[in-house]
């Protein structure tokens, strides 16, 4: 049976803005929502520093218009890259997240998906974290049920982590002896906490860069012990996940470091977000065969070493594993895209806190009204 809503393989292309703000992720992944087929072409369109200004207004802000002003960009920009990529069945959209507060507000992801949809002329998915959140979720993390199909399709067979080193960190502890992601003992996902975002803030405000390339600043520096500790004090790291954070969550670590010179602030910084991986693993159920990481920090040669020290199990780039550690994320709402229209699960209990297994997600066709296929 063929279709976006049948069983058969379909080509999906998911696309991914993160909270580093860098640009927007497109790929190809070849799925039937349960199994990895193959992966196909990739995009990327990085945001110009106008539009990257424009998206950093809009952090941590629920409506106004800074919020109007970033959807119109995160809208046209993704509308630029997703036509790069032809011949495809489905998108998945995931937007941009402004504001993640799922035990008050909720979670937004500016972008329009019927929008996109009709610009396109394919089914979008988008939405997706808003219906975990109305059923008792965090809504995030989301990429845990395509991690699960990542450690099938690398034929996994002792228990594997995947870290993707973002804005935020999270963690995904996957037993792949299961046959669904939502089965019991299947998996168990979490942020850990901030990952290149204080750095990256740090270089932008005192510098003028976008990030520290390489760890370069921050292996000239030394790290303040003191300054780890009182970040390791919060509460947040001994609460049992699930659990999900903003990007905002921790902006009191940038005071942290005020009185630190740049080198020294950048190494403490670093450190700190390896700091918050070990404490993470520590809640796994069981101890994993390796750490598969991905996103930038999987790039900064200090990061990774004070991870492999901290973690006491090998720590190695999803490239290791045949995987694309730049595309990841937009594989994964690929994925998810295709699950959504077929009504399978995004989110469970293990993943997100969210009371049952759910399909969080709204399906817009070109030239339909969007309607909610689940949630």
């Amino acid at each position: 049976m063929t279709g976006i809503t049948g069983t058969g393989v379909v080509r999906a292309l998911g696309a991914m803005s993160g909270t580093s703000l860098d640009g927007v992720d497109a790929a190809v992944v070849e799925t039937d929502g349960h199994r990895i087929h193959g992966f196909g072409p990739v995009a990327y369109r990085p945001y110009t520093p106008g539009e990257r200004a424009v998206l950093r207004a809009g952090l941590g802000l629920w409506s106004g218009p800074e919020v109007g002003a970033a959807a119109h960009v995160v809208d046209m920009v993704h509308a630029g890259v997703l036509r790069t990529v032809p011949d495809v069945d489905i998108v998945g959209f995931h937007g941009q997240t402004l504001a993640h507060a799922p035990r008050a507000q909720g979670t937004l992801q500016v972008g329009n998906g019927q929008a996109l949809a009709d610009a396109l002329g394919v089914p979008v998915v988008w939405d997706f974290r808003t219906a975990d959140v109305t059923q008792g979720g965090e809504g995030a993390p989301l990429a845990p049920f395509f991690h699960f199909a990542c450690a099938k399709w690398i034929g996994a067979v002792d228990p594997v982590a995947f870290l993707n080193l973002g804005g935020v960190g999270n963690l995904t502890f996957v037993d792949p002896s299961h046959d669904r992601p939502e089965d019991r003992g299947a998996l168990l996902a979490f942020d850990t906490g901030p990952a290149n975002a204080p750095v990256n803030d740090l270089m932008q405000s005192r510098l003028g860069l976008e990030m520290d390339e390489g760890g370069a600043l921050a292996g000239q520096g030394r790290v303040a012990q003191g300054v780890v500790d009182a970040f390791l004090a919060s509460p947040y790291f001994d609460r049992r996940p699930p659990k999900s954070l903003d990007r905002n969550d921790f902006n009191g670590v940038a005071a942290l470091v005020d009185d630190l010179s740049d080198a020294d602030a950048a190494a403490t910084l670093t450190a700190l977000c390896a700091a918050g991986v070990a404490a993470g693993i520590a809640h796994f159920p069981r101890p994993v065969a390796r750490v598969l990481a991905t996103g930038g920090g999987r790039k900064n040669p200090l990061l990774m070493d004070m991870l492999q020290q901290a973690l006491g199990c090998p720590v190695v780039p999803v490239e290791d594993a045949g995987l694309d550690g730049d595309m990841l994320e937009a594989q994964a709402f690929a994925h998810l895209a295709v699950r959504v229209a077929r009504g399978l699960p995004t989110s469970c209990p293990s993943t997100t806190g969210v009371r049952a297994p759910v399909a969080g997600g709204t399906l817009s066709r070109p030239g339909e009204a969007s309607a909610r296929t689940a949630g």
